[in-house]
């Protein structure tokens, strides 16, 4: 059986996991940015929460397909190295994540 199609079609996951996330943290940084302007102009001092949690939760999200993309990839090449690069950089991510998220609800709350 020859498996470098299954390893194509992993890298093609891989590159468009990497390329979903960056998009969605880009689509919510621009959005965020568009509506802190249109609250400028406006010079409207209310929004500001739901701007941030919109885009803090667009962020999360990204970073998800990120560590998706990684763990794709650490799957193609699975070295050593590889793995605790993995693990490093998903421990990071998942914190971040944890935090923001965190961050999100306890502002939900109040």
């Amino acid at each position: 059986m020859d498996i470098l199609p299954v390893l194509d079609i992993i890298h093609v996951f891989t590159v468009s996991f990497g390329i979903f996330g960056a998009a969605l943290i880009i689509f919510g940084g621009l959005r965020a940015i568009v509506s802190i302007v249109f609250l400028e102009v406006r010079r409207q001092q209310k929004g500001y929460y739901q701007i941030r949690r919109d885009f803090t939760s667009k962020l999360v999200f990204g970073l998800e397909f990120f560590i998706a993309a990684d763990v794709l990839r650490t799957l193609v090449t699975p070295t050593r190295d590889e793995l605790i690069t993995l693990g490093a950089v998903v421990l990071i991510r998942t914190i971040l994540g944890y935090f923001l998220s965190k961050e999100t609800r306890q502002a939900d709350a109040e």
